[in-house]
């Protein structure tokens, strides 16, 4: 097939229009990685932007890493990601498919009810006195159990369940299987791609904690990887920079973003095919 000038043109454009977009979204990412190698003397000489830096220093990082709590801070987020996601997408699995199905009774109601917390949230006190009454105060269940539902993950998981063919549930019920076998053989290998995006939605958050910490945890050993890394931040910038030896707060910040985002840059390339067409699938029905 001969293509034109005018095809060749397009291609052209096309292929500009990405390059842009690349180069875009490329440099700001070299500049946080760059920023956090960057040696104290040449990020001065250089007006404080590096993109490529001339030498590289670890400084940074060791000094991160020579905080006693960072490492058990990140112990305790990898916790609550594993532990939170999981209980997650249970309790968002078993509240999304009964609520999906058209015999259950109420489940108008139910689902309205749910998306009317999405309008007027019980709000920051109410939620923290709720949270001691339990006892689950300076413990990892308190950065859990609050978020244990998403709804908008439970609307979108719950449009996908309405989603799936209804024929192989009435075959499935036929030969003798209840409800809940329905959901375990049948669903479940059915929504790979709607676990995997639901489940990175709560992984993310869960690893993102901050605010929660902040209210429900003031023992220091149970205290998440980005409330340490918040006061090493605030700690650096307090402290004056003068000295060349001194890792400058600029550096130790970029570092900071370095060490929070890398399991999440790292593990989203493994599941971005589930993430697409488990967004798309939500999303056609809800």
């Amino acid at each position: 097939m001969v293509r034109s000038k005018n095809d060749k043109a397009f291609d052209v454009l096309v292929y500009g229009i990405l390059l842009f977009v690349l180069l875009i979204t490329l440099i700001p990412v070299m500049f946080v990685v760059s920023m956090s190698f960057t040696p104290y003397a040449e990020l001065i000489k250089r007006g404080g932007f590096v993109l490529i830096p001339t030498k590289v220093t670890l400084g940074a990082y060791r000094e991160m890493l020579g905080d006693g709590l960072l490492l058990g801070g990140m112990w305790i987020t990898v916790q609550v990601t594993v532990i939170g996601t999981t209980l997650n997408l249970i309790a968002t699995t078993l509240t999304a498919y009964p609520l999906s199905r058209r015999q259950m009774p109420g489940s108008k109601l139910v689902t309205k009810l749910i998306i009317f917390t999405m309008l007027f949230s019980a709000g920051t006190i109410p939620t923290y006195l709720i949270v001691k009454a339990t006892g689950v105060m300076n413990t990892i269940w308190a950065m859990i159990i609050p978020s244990l539902i998403t709804v908008y993950n439970l609307i979108v998981m719950k449009a996908f369940f309405e989603g799936l063919p209804e024929e192989l549930f009435e075959a499935a019920r036929i030969d003798g299987a209840s409800e809940f076998g329905v959901l375990i053989k049948i669903v479940m290998p059915m929504s790979l791609p709607i676990m995997m995006t639901i489940g990175m939605y709560y992984a993310v958050s869960h690893w993102n904690a901050y605010m929660v910490a902040v209210l429900y945890i003031s023992d220091a050993e149970l205290r998440p990887m980005q409330v340490i890394l918040r006061r090493m931040l605030k700690q650096a910038n307090m402290d004056t920079n003068s000295v060349e030896d001194v890792v400058p707060a600029e550096t130790l910040r970029m570092a900071a973003v370095c060490f929070a985002t890398a399991p999440i840059v790292i593990i989203y390339p493994f599941i971005q095919k589930y993430f697409v067409k488990g967004t798309l699938a939500g999303a056609v029905k809800g």
